[in-house]
Parts: structure tokens; sequence; C-alpha cells
């Protein structure tokens, strides 16, 4: 079976038709590099005037078999090299036969199809924003390996490929044709075929211009004083965002560079082997098995209740019209969901609405949508003061502060309001939703929504279920997370939940060993070098100490009630301190960090008075271990709990939700990559340095003893 049809039409031009037999897309695997090898053979006795490669499926071509890259280890890396080599040359032999190439693009191409499409001499694309192109294999701890890197470097220059291969940055048609990557756009299938034809009878020893004598790489080479420049900055800029922690753009930047100094050929086997290399390392497989398998896993609903019909949200209400309040409206207004947003009063109302304003005059100045689509996005977001309002609402989310009354008398308000089948939905962060409930007329109804600020950037929402919500309420709100474009995960009820008690861990995690006389500055270097986008100090200072000191003293109240123990941990002394001498956070300008202004802050010099302690300095190695060990730790025993119930949401909402490092593949992921054992042994260690809560969970020790994995 092939997955390239051979067809020669009434033009004298050859039509490869990619077409992989039994699958709905077409991908980069063993039997299309067969295939391509026999249709390339073919060309030798054959008479024709050009080529077309076009598609059969509604995608032109999807990329790389990630099974197969998944699989791949040092010991059978030999087979995927071999493979690799194979589809190379014969894309080269495609673009030197003195014929005319011409990729005609009907729908999405990445990564290995994207790589083909670079291989021909012209490229022609149907005009569609849906169609996506480019290179994300760095967003998957790859490297494009197909060639991606050889042609576009040669067809940009150094500088104006890096965001395509460092960033894995994709491209609509039209962004693509501005920056002469597409060189045609068409209306549909059919004038894309005619224009390609066209261009096949006029240019008919069309070449590649690397392959022109006199070729110069676009915008200099590096003995230009402007490449050189940059070059000489670039590795320190590129381990500063990614804190040495992922290896793909590193080996990039290397294939560029040394590629860009030899012929291309030469510049084509270096990428094979940084390409070989990444494949086989750890970090990829952690990647790929988040960001790919248990991702699509999430995405498929895997987590919904099965048997009950889709639904979808025409009408919400939200409640409290604040920075989450806001986003949430923004989030749904600009799916096409009517939102009634209330608040205490109009002008508060107002103010949330004017944020979905700023938000579009935004997309308006980038060209992303027009006027009078703004318009429309803006009429769906009617501001109020009345729960009268939300009769009609299919879904009311409250969004108010962490205050358990607070939060009651809202819910009261509103279910009085609203049509009996509606399921009503809090936003708390770490309020446990059953107790929430219990304001509810229909407890059954009653779920947890928890969206992470800034609501319209942050790709997860943590479904909370209480102990009375029903499957049907779940399905209703799973759907509705898919509505808007962000990753649903499942978890049952606890205080904090999954995310932010997981979350909790990290933030008192830095803010303790500044109490034990660690440098503030080795703490959130450490953290970055890890990975984590953020350090434990600034964050703490995003949430506000205050916020964290309220949490605290409801915890302790709850506590109480129930007649258990209050918990304690070290970093509560430093919070203590802190908000005594009035260091509040952000939002005062004065936390662990001194803020002259929004975008700028420094380390706030008191902290080296007050906490410092030479003799109590670790190893950036044992701060960073610390950091990552205590949130994965604690993971376990949300799933040993049953807070959690699947290894994917584990990952995927760590990653997505709370900034756990994406080379890790998540925080259960992390466990395996270190090995389970070993994983046990090092928190030994911590806990005999550091304290009980570093102790490994029976969950862990279990599996480890049965040699299992997460």
């Amino acid at each position: 079976m092939t997955s390239i049809k051979y067809q020669k039409d009434q033009d004298n031009i050859v039509h490869l038709i990619l077409d992989k037999p039994e699958s709905s897309v077409n991908l980069m695997d063993p039997q299309f590099a067969e295939s391509l090898s026999d249709v390339v053979s073919k060309f030798t006795d054959d008479d024709f005037i050009g080529i077309i490669i076009r598609s059969a499926k509604k995608t032109f071509f999807v990329g790389g078999d990630l099974e197969m890259l998944y699989q791949t280890d040092r010991q059978n890396a030999q087979g995927l090299f071999d493979m690799t080599e194979t589809i190379k040359r014969e894309l080269r032999q495609l673009e030197t036969l003195g014929k005319p190439v011409v990729a005609c693009i009907n729908g999405t191409a990445l990564g290995g199809g994207w790589e083909i499409a670079l291989a021909t001499h012209h490229r022609i694309a149907v005009s569609s924003a849906q169609i996506t192109l480019g290179l994300p294999e760095v967003t998957l701890g790859l490297l494009p390996g197909g060639g991606g890197i050889t042609r576009t470097v040669r067809m940009l220059g150094l500088k104006q490929a890096m965001p395509l291969l460092l960033e894995g940055k994709q491209l609509n048609p039209t962004a693509g044709i501005n920056i002469g990557l597409i060189d045609q756009l068409a209306d549909h299938e059919e004038q894309m075929l005619e224009q390609a034809k066209n261009w096949i009878i006029a240019n008919p020893e069309a070449a590649q211009p690397w392959d022109v004598k006199g070729f110069r790489l676009p915008g200099g080479t590096l003995s230009s004083p402007q490449i050189a420049q940059m070059l000489a900055i670039a590795p320190a800029m590129l381990r500063k965002k990614t804190g040495a922690a992922l290896p793909a753009p590193e080996k990039i930047l290397a294939t560029m560079v040394e590629g860009s100094q030899v012929d291309f050929d030469t510049a084509s086997r270096i990428e094979t082997g940084y390409f070989i290399e990444l494949v086989c390392s750890p970090v990829s497989k952690n990647m790929i098995n988040a960001f790919w398998f248990q991702l699509n896993k999430i995405k498929s609903g895997v987590s919904r209740p099965a048997g009950i019909p889709q639904h979808t949200m025409r009408k919400i209400g939200i409640l409290g019209a604040g920075m989450m309040g806001a986003g949430i409206a923004f989030s749904s207004a600009i799916r096409g969901i009517s939102v009634i947003l209330k608040d205490v009063s109009i002008e508060a109302a107002e103010k949330g609405k004017a944020y979905s304003e700023k938000r579009l005059a935004q997309r308006v100045e980038y060209g992303k949508i027009n006027q009078q689509k703004k318009a429309q996005i803006l009429e769906l977001i009617q501001t109020t003061d009345r729960a009268e309002d939300l009769n009609d609402c299919q879904l009311v989310i409250e969004a108010v502060f962490e205050d358990r009354q607070l939060k009651a008398n809202v819910t009261r308000q509103a279910e009085a309001q609203m049509p009996v089948d509606a399921v009503f939905a809090s936003n708390t962060s770490t309020l446990p939703i059953t107790g929430l409930a219990e304001a509810s007329r229909q407890p059954d109804n009653f779920i947890g929504l928890h969206f992470f600020s800034p609501v319209d950037k942050m790709p997860l929402v943590e479904i909370i279920m209480g102990e009375l919500t029903t499957a049907e309420t779940l399905a209703k709100c799973y759907d509705f997370v898919q509505q808007i474009g962000k990753t649903p995960i499942v978890v049952n009820d606890s205080r904090g939940f999954f995310t932010s008690r997981v979350f909790a861990t990290f933030v008192n995690e830095g803010v303790a060993m500044l109490g034990e006389g660690i440098a503030a500055a080795s703490i959130e270097n450490a953290a970055g070098l890890a990975g984590f986008p953020v350090g434990p100090l600034a964050v703490t200072d995003e949430v506000s100490l205050n916020l964290i000191e309220k949490i605290k003293r409801q915890t302790a109240t709850d506590c109480i009630q129930q007649g258990i123990p209050i918990p304690t941990h070290p970093a509560d002394i430093v919070i203590d301190q802190m908000l005594e001498m009035e260091r509040t956070g952000k939002l005062s300008g004065a936390g662990f960090y001194d803020y002259s202004d929004k975008h700028s802050k420094k380390l706030w010099a008191g902290l080296k008075q007050h906490f410092y302690h030479q003799e109590k300095q670790l190893p950036l190695d044992m701060i960073k271990q610390r950091l990552l060990y205590i949130m994965a730790i604690e993971s376990v025993r949300c799933l040993q709990e049953g807070v959690l119930t699947s290894i994917h949401d584990a990952n995927i909402g760590s990653i997505f939700g709370i900034g756990y490092p994406g080379w890790t593949g998540g925080v259960l992921q992390f466990i395996n990559y270190v090995g389970l054992q070993d994983f046990i042994d090092n928190a030994n260690q911590l806990t005999e340095s550091f304290g009980e809560r570093f102790n490994p969970p029976e969950l862990l020790i279990e599996k480890s003893n049965n040699n299992e994995r997460f």
C-alpha cells in the first residue's frame, strides 16, 4: 500500500497525491518514506513538465509519527536515522530535478508536512484562517529534522527564522505570504490547481535560491556585524528564557548556526544528527507524552461522563466583575456566548466590561478582528446590578472574594432567579465545593469551575465535583470549558482541590527557604533554572500576602469547626513577619520585591537584613530539587486520596494551570523521569533535612514495590 499516488494530467504534469491508506491524516512514517522513494524513482524514466504535490485529506500533512518517535531510543535509533535520511534524500532529489515543483496546500501543514512544502519551488495555499503552517517541534522537545531548519534559514536568514524555529511560531497562509514562505493564495482548491499549472508552465527551469550560483544567506552571514552581534548574546538570552532546562531550543540554534556555514547537504546531515539526539532524550519523551498523548486524551473527552448528550451554552451569568469575572466574560463572549455580568453596582459591572473593550481594541489594532466584530462581541456582554437578569441563564459562575459567607449570599440571590435546570458554579480557588453547596437549593447542580488568572491567556479550567454534583452537571461544564477553548481537568473535592493545593506547596517551600536564611536571589534563580515561569517569592507578591493570610484564617476556622488540627508550615512565620512590616505584595508596591512601577521590580534589600544567614546557603540544585519534589509529592497525595482520578489530569493540570516545568511532562511524569525508587530515596533524604512534608506517600512506595509507573 502506498502513501503517495502518482498521476499525470493532460498538461503532462505529475501529481503526487498524499493519501495515507486507512488514515484520516498524512504522516511522515516508514510507509511514507518507502512511497516517496518509489515515486521519485519513476521520474528517471518519465517525461513531464512539472510536479504538483497535493493532499487527498482535509489537511495537507500533519507531521511526523509521534508514536514512532516516542518509541525510539538509542538502541533502535539507527532505523529512524536511516528513514529520516531517506526522506531528505528524496526531497532533495525533487528540488534538484530541474523541473518546477509546486505544493498545493489545502489544509494544515505542520512539522514534516511543512518541511515537504519547503522542499518545493513554489507554495500555494487556500486563503483560510483555519489553515496552520509551521514547525512546532520545539514545543515537543524536538527539532525539525526533515530539512525544516536547513531550508528556513536559507529562505529567511538566521534572524527572521528564529521565532519560527526556536519558538515554533505558527502562521496562517496570509501571514505566510507576508514573510515570503507562501507565494500565492487561492480562494479554493480548483483555483489553487489552476495557479499551480500556470506557474509550472511559466517557470520550466525552476530551482531553489540556494542552488543558484552566487546565493547569499538573507540578512547576512556570521561575519556580518549585525548577525555577529545578535549571535553573541542569543545563547545567553535563550538560556535565560529556558533556564537551561529545555535542550531543544539550544540544539535548534546550534543547527541553525552550524548549518549556515556549510553547504546544503552537510547542513542537512548536521540537522539529522541533532534531531536523533533530541528524539532519544528523556525530555522529549516527557513532552510528547504530555503535550500530545495526554492532552489529546483530555480533548477527546476521556474525563467526560459517557452517554450524556453534548450541551451548548447560549447564555451565562457571572457574579462579580473583578479581574476573574471580567476575564471569564471576555473568554465567553469572544466565543459567541451571551453574558450577564453582574456586580453590586452598574459602575462596577461596566468597569469589568471595560476589560473586554481593552482586549478587543488590541485585537483590532493587530488586525485580528475589525470594528464591526468588536462591536458584536461587546453587545454580547450585558452589565447589571439586578439578580433578576439571570432568569434565563443556563450557567451562572460566581467569581466573588474568597469569603464563605459572601459566596453563600450570592448563591442564594442568584438561584432564586435562575431556571431550575441551570448550573451554578463557583470559581473558588481553595474553599471545598461540598461546603459551598450547602447554600444551594440544588446541590446536584452545584460545581466548581476554577479558572486561572489572567483568564483569557491561561488555557486550563479545573472542574471540581462536589459530593452531590451529578454526572449531567459535570458533562455540561466539561462541554462549556471546551466551548470557550479551554482545557478541562476533572478533580474531586477537597480544600484547595488539586491545583491550588499543589501550587501552595511551591509558594510555601520558597518562602520557607527564605525563612531558613537562604538568599532570596538564589531561591528565585533556582526556580527559573528548574523551568518555573515565576519564582515563588515573586508569585507570592502577585497573589498578595494579605490573601494568603486570609485563606490561612479561613482554613483555621474551618478546621476548628470540624474538630481537626490546624495545618502549620514554616512559611507561616515569614508571612506574618512580612505583614507586620506592611510588605503585602505587588498591589501595594512592597512585598518580597520593591515595585517602582507595574513593569519594574527588584528584590527588597531588607530581605537580607531580616532573613539571610550566610551559613544556611544551599546549592542551586538542592533548591531546584526541593521545589520540584514538594509539588510532585503533594500530587501523589492528591491521587492517593482520590482528589485526582487520572494521571493525565495531574500532568496537564500541573503544567497548564500552575506552571510546573513543561520539560518534566508534569508532576507525576517527573517521578517517572527520575525513577520511582530514586525519587523515594531522594525524598527520604529531603525529609531528614527539611521536614516531614517530604515524606514519600504510601501510593508512591506501593507503586515502586510493584515495579509500576505513573
